[in-house]
């Protein structure tokens, strides 16, 4: 049986206080003719010690327990009857939750005594003793002061290790949980460290196809153009063909990949002076002004992290890429 918290506050049931007992407080007493009842002194030792070897006994079963609950309050409602005045007609009932714990030959009666069962605050059962039979009244009907003691502490010890293995079993299944996220992220990696492999080879066969297209097909098409073209076109013809070549190499992507803030244009512009073309000659390829090329190449150094710096722009292209 799994048990789970109730959500009622203590404080919203008014009149309603968890007892709280030490044994201390029992008042485990001996009458006060001892001296001239010799007897009645002997009687109330052995009184005690069953009253006491009830509470230890609990306190093993709790000591012990890491089992569903019924099964400790099932051997619980065994060891309550011994325990009280008259054991051979006492019976006793635990109520816990949904699980109804009886002693064998269990019957309410007019002679009994219960005691509330709190869970996180809230009531949750009943331990409850019964005299099958009427007995001498005593300080609760027929039961001994001590007895009232007893039950309460029961009913008390019971909630505590209730409580207790809920919170174990809360503790389990939250590390089951972990556990199951755990691998669950172990195969997310897993799959994604295949998939990133698969996505870096699809990269190279694209970056092999496209590398073979240009040399076969682009290249001896742009040597024909070469030789057709005027002499004062064909530094058109050279650009196109070291942009091609650019595609080609892994200059443009590492560039991209390692300085984020470069701007599409930026990019051209470092490939052409990478090239070894001049401010002028680029501003005429791409009918700006040289001053805005100039602009370009300080923002383009701002960029890289050489600003105010003696490093060539072109050198730096040619040998940190």
């Amino acid at each position: 049986m799994t048990t789970k918290r109730p959500h009622m506050d203590t404080a919203d049931r008014p009149g309603q206080e968890k007892k709280n007992h030490s044994i201390d407080s029992f008042k485990w007493r001996l009458p006060i003719q001892i001296e001239s009842d010799p007897g009645r002194a002997e009687w109330a030792l052995r009184e005690r010690v069953k009253e006491l070897n009830c509470l230890y006994a609990i306190a093993q079963l709790a000591e012990a327990g890491d089992g569903p609950i019924e099964d400790i309050l099932n051997v619980v409602v065994t060891i309550i009857p011994p325990s009280w005045q008259y054991p051979e007609i006492t019976c006793a009932r635990i109520i816990f939750l949904d699980e109804i714990c009886k002693s064998p030959g269990f019957k309410l009666t007019p002679w009994q005594q219960s005691a509330p069962i709190h869970f996180y605050g809230e009531q949750a059962g009943e331990v409850t003793v019964c005299y099958l039979e009427e007995m001498v009244p005593s300080f609760e009907g027929p039961f001994l002061q001590e007895e009232r003691a007893l039950i309460d502490a029961i009913a008390e010890r019971i909630g505590d290790l209730a409580m207790r293995l809920n919170a174990e079993q809360e503790l389990q299944e939250t590390n089951r949980q972990l556990i199951v996220e755990r691998q669950a992220l172990k195969e997310i990696n897993t799959t994604l460290k295949t998939l990133m492999a698969k996505i870096e080879e699809e990269k190279r066969d694209i970056h092999r196809d496209i590398r073979d297209n240009v040399e076969k097909v682009l290249m001896p098409i742009l040597h024909e153009l070469f030789i057709t073209v005027p002499k004062h076109q064909r530094k058109y013809v050279d650009l196109l063909r070291d942009n091609l070549e650019e595609i080609t190499s892994p200059f443009v992507s590492q560039l991209s990949d390692k300085f984020h803030s470069l701007t599409p244009t930026e990019i051209q512009i470092c490939s052409m002076i990478r090239g070894g073309q001049r401010t002028k000659e680029i501003a005429e390829l791409r009918g700006v002004a040289v001053a805005t090329i100039n602009r370009h190449r300080e923002r383009i150094r701002y960029k890289l992290g050489i600003t105010n710096s003696d490093v060539n722009l072109a050198t730096f292209l040619k040998t940190s890429m």
